[in-house]
């Protein structure tokens, strides 16, 4: 385990709805794959008992804020001890569609009674990333992606805004990567691989030119 874990690392794409992060997520797996790496791409919330209640709550608007922080929690403890964490200690380079900044920035901005610090603290039994990419883009261009029948209750412009400012304000605090993604796909997805190259240089792991 400590041969291999030098080797890994785990990257997290978040943003917005309709920032690209799964788009994206994919296409960097498939980059990463190409220049020789083991690599494995996953998503939140999970495909467990947890994860596909949550996709249910998703829809529905009378869950309220709390439940949906707690659920998303536990499901992201039961996603990286069974998934994410065994990968790594294989030498993974592990690619996850969302995580702990989901949560902090749509249920801190669902509620005023919910906050940072309290999501951070039911969350801190997940381990944490080595690298997390930011997707940026205007609410107004992001829900015109989506489909209006598969919009789930988060996908309101007004929430998104608030959604948004969280997440950028967390990228100034944390040090995140910021990209915006109202460019077109080709563009954006260099910039992410190009952060992603200069974060795999510096831990010394190799790639195919």
């Amino acid at each position: 385990m400590i041969k291999t874990m030098h080797q890994s690392l785990f990257i997290v794409l978040d943003g917005i709805d309709g920032s690209g992060t799964s788009t994206h997520s994919n296409l960097l797996a498939g980059f990463l794959s190409l220049k020789g790496l083991k690599t494995f791409l996953t998503q939140e919330p999970s495909s467990s008992e947890i994860g596909k209640l949550l996709r249910t709550y998703l829809k529905n608007e009378r869950i309220p804020a709390s439940t949906d922080a707690l659920l998303f929690a536990a499901d992201r403890v039961l996603h990286y001890k069974n998934e994410i964490k065994k990968k790594l200690e294989d030498g993974y380079i592990v690619i996850s569609d969302r995580y702990i900044e989901s949560s902090i920035a749509y249920q801190s901005s669902q509620s005023e009674n919910i906050s940072i610090e309290w999501v951070k603290n039911i969350n801190k039994f997940a381990g944490k990333p080595d690298l997390t990419i930011i997707l940026d883009i205007d609410p107004k261009f992001s829900l015109a992606r989506k489909h209006q029948k598969a919009l789930d209750k988060f996908e309101d412009t007004s929430l998104l805004e608030k959604v948004r400012k969280v997440y950028l304000n967390r990228a100034k605090n944390e040090g995140y990567f910021v990209i915006n993604t109202d460019d077109i796909i080709e563009l954006v997805q260099a910039k992410i691989q190009e952060v992603v190259i200069e974060k795999l240089n510096q831990r010394g792991i190799q790639t195919k030119n």
